[in-house]
């Protein structure tokens, strides 16, 4: 049987010169041939990034540039776009973090991750070593390492290849971060050796210049500072989106074997130097210690060289090396008995202290800052330091003039610890925390039981504005698209916007002057921005930002009062009255709508067309009144804002969390422990009315509610 095809010029058949079945072999076998060579050249292209990742981080000796690393990483991704077939968890192109988790799941922990009891001196040293001899009887060796100042986790390997990690948590159970450690790209995401089992524990920390990076990029942003690389490491690590974790340069210094199999280790310097030929970043500021003396000498060495290292150490981890000497010593309750922490002394300084300024951060909080004479601390020369609050001042009696002594014991921004009232002079003077703000003027208010003094003005308040603007115009809020955060610093910088109202001023003129600004551009921009003055008004009261005040309070407030000027006008009674509407709550409502600057922007948004009222009146007897809903999982056609819309548009409620007062879950792709949790409580009692869902159920479900 012959076979014909179209020549592609005249449109006309032509006959084959083979039969069409050898044809389709051939073009079978060339398209295998061609799978066969991307395959490997996508193992191939792993294999380079893995060594270069190696070399950089645990060697400290990459042979490429970041340029030629950059084209590697980008041939990478382009093939395993292309060619889905090939796709791979631990691919070095997955480390870049995935969706925004839920929450963190738990694992639970094969060996328990026990603290440390502390040493702060060389009898404390001693006396660990007597207890450690008189309980052996018999020789003791020690390895001393430094003591990282970050966060301590569990990582899993499954032969050879990166399996789960988990924080320390209680040490029995921790936080499932695995996404999250899968960004950081000192952890090897496959052995130098595929062990069919390796369980390491090692410290996640934030190097002392990626702090400072990232200190720097939050004090411009008017965010919060971390106050420490410890603080900085725990706070990225556990992001719900591991894309935020990605960006925060973290790293893992891997420090002890917690369980191998295919691998024979009996001492803990064997099992360091494992998991350094494994491909893990181990110290090498590592040592073996004959005896205490030699750990001792080491500790006090290590205490004027701490301020060297590209990271913070906050001490030193002395450990017996002998496993089978761990074995016999055991462990109390929360710490072992064959390790000790031995910590450094507070590094100290005194300091002329010359002035008290208040800086006003991104939720309007005010913060005394202390300025004195340039003094050395902690291998860097500082200025300033926090004083916290108002109340700290006052409990510490710090005064303008003051000398004072300035602490710096691990943490990046330091603090005054303390008066030397005997040299004061009388000519110190006390210190008031401002009742209007330094930067707008507003007024300044402090709620009860609150150690923070915050500026109401948040709508205007320059220190607040921008943050302002970009809750203003987020998906959840007002949900103008284009308006990201690069375009409102522009519209800032330009003179444009000064406060939330002033987006609806603005003119096509007046943009396509910005970066990156053209005609069609810009005129997406104002019809996004036409179009959101008839979103919801539980939507506009949330996009205001009031403390306290999130999506469902906003809904709440929305349907009780359906309008903004009835809610305006609302005095703490009636507040208080709407369900789930709190003291705290009520007074931050309160609190805003009594601040004039928000008053004259609300004004101003109603004047520009923003929709101020319901457009209905609050149902009763809706379709799902009464019901609760719990989401869990990836879905596929709605966003979880989306489907949370739905069930309260319709009188349901969305729970946080699975319990048997629960109607109603919605499972979607990837759904976790919630889901697990469900089936067990159905299993217990299958009495329950509870009922789980797909996200086809669900919307089904949300159309039967429409009908009816």
């Amino acid at each position: 049987m012959s076979s014909y095809l179209f020549e592609g010029k005249t449109g006309r058949l032509a006959k084959l010169k083979m039969p069409m079945q050898a044809l389709l072999r051939k073009l079978l076998s060339e398209v295998k041939r061609m799978n066969k060579q991307v395959g490997e050249r996508i193992q191939e292209l792993r294999r380079l990034i893995d060594r270069h990742n190696y070399l950089y981080y645990q060697q400290d000796s990459p042979e490429v540039s970041d340029y030629e690393y950059d084209e590697l990483m980008a041939e990478l991704s382009r093939l395993e776009s292309e060619y889905p077939e090939f796709f791979e968890p631990n691919s070095p192109t997955q480390r870049v973090g995935g969706k925004p988790q839920d929450a963190f799941g738990t694992i639970r922990h094969r060996t328990p991750l026990l603290s440390l009891e502390n040493a702060f001196g060389q009898a404390d040293l001693l006396e660990f070593d007597r207890r450690i001899r008189s309980a052996l009887n018999e020789p003791v060796s020690y390895v001393v390492e430094p003591k990282i100042d970050g966060l301590s986790v569990a990582m899993s390997y499954m032969d050879g290849q990166f399996s789960s990690a988990a924080t320390r948590g209680d040490g029995e159970t921790g936080e499932d971060v695995t996404q999250n450690i899968k960004t950081v790209a000192a952890v090897p995401m496959h052995l130098n050796e595929p062990l069919p089992v390796l369980e390491v524990r090692g410290e996640a920390y934030m190097p002392k210049e990626a702090f400072e990076r990232l200190n720097r990029a939050r004090e411009a942003k008017g965010e919060p500072l971390f106050a420490n690389p410890r603080n900085a490491a725990a706070g990225s690590l556990r992001q719900l989106d591991a894309k935020v974790t990605a960006r925060r340069s973290l790293s893992v210094m891997a420090y002890e074997v917690l369980y191998v199999e295919g691998y024979a280790v009996t001492t803990h310097w064997e099992g360091l130097e494992l998991l350094d030929k494994m491909g893990f970043q181990v110290d090498p500021y590592r040592m073996y210690c004959q005896d205490i003396q030699q750990v001792i000498n080491r500790c006090l060495e290590w205490n004027g060289q701490r301020n060297q290292l590209p990271y913070e150490i906050d001490g030193m981890v002395v450990k017996v090396n002998s496993l089978e000497q761990q074995q016999k010593l055991g462990a109390r309750s929360k710490s072992p008995r064959w390790a000790i922490a031995y910590k450094f002394p507070a590094e100290l300084a005194i300091a002329v202290l010359q002035n008290i300024f208040v800086r006003v951060g991104r939720t309007g909080v005010l913060t005394p800052n202390a300025v004195f004479q340039p003094v050395r601390l902690a291998g860097t020369t500082v200025s300033r330091a926090t004083l916290h609050n108002e109340d700290i001042i006052r409990q510490k009696d710090i005064r303008i003039g003051d000398t004072v002594v300035i602490q710096k014991a691990g943490e990046i921004i330091p603090e005054v610890v303390q008066v030397l009232k005997e040299r004061r002079t009388g000519k110190e003077q006390e210190f008031v925390m401002p009742d209007t703000c330094p930067e707008c003027g507003s007024r300044v208010e402090r709620q009860p039981g609150e150690a923070a003094a915050r500026c109401t003005g948040g709508l205007v308040c320059p220190a607040q504005v921008r943050e302002a603007i970009i809750h203003f115009v987020s998906r959840d809020a007002m949900n103008i698209e284009g308006l990201g955060p690069a375009v409102v610093t522009q519209l800032i910088e330009a003179g444009l916007v000064r406060d939330v109202a002033d987006l609806y001023t603005l003119s096509q003129d007046a943009l396509i002057n910005l970066e990156r600004m053209g005609l069609q551009s810009s005129q997406n921009l104002l019809d996004a921005v036409a179009k959101s003055k008839e979103n919801s008004l539980a939507q506009l009261i949330f996009a205001l930002g009031i403390r306290h005040v999130g999506q469902r309070a906003s809904r709440l407030l929305a349907d009780h009062f359906g309008s903004m000027d009835r809610l305006q006008g609302a005095t703490y009674e009636e507040l208080i009255a709407v369900p789930e509407i709190g003291p705290r709550m009520t007074e931050s409502v309160l609190s805003f709508f009594r601040e004039d600057h928000n008053q004259k922007v609300l004004a101003r948004l109603k004047a520009a067309g923003v929709k101020m009222a319901a457009a209905k009146a609050p149902q009763r007897d809706l379709p799902m009144a009464g019901k609760k809903f719990v989401l869990t999982g990836t879905l596929e056609r709605l966003t979880r804002s989306e489907a949370q819309k739905l069930i309260e548009d319709n009188g349901g409620q969305v729970a946080g969390s699975v319990s048997k007062t629960i109607d109603y879950i919605v499972a979607g792709a990837s759904p976790g422990s919630k889901l697990e949790k469900a089936r067990a409580l159905l299993e217990a009692s299958p009495e329950l009315p509870l009922k789980i869902l797909t996200e086809e159920e669900f919307t089904r479900l949300v159309r039967k509610s429409r009908v009816e």
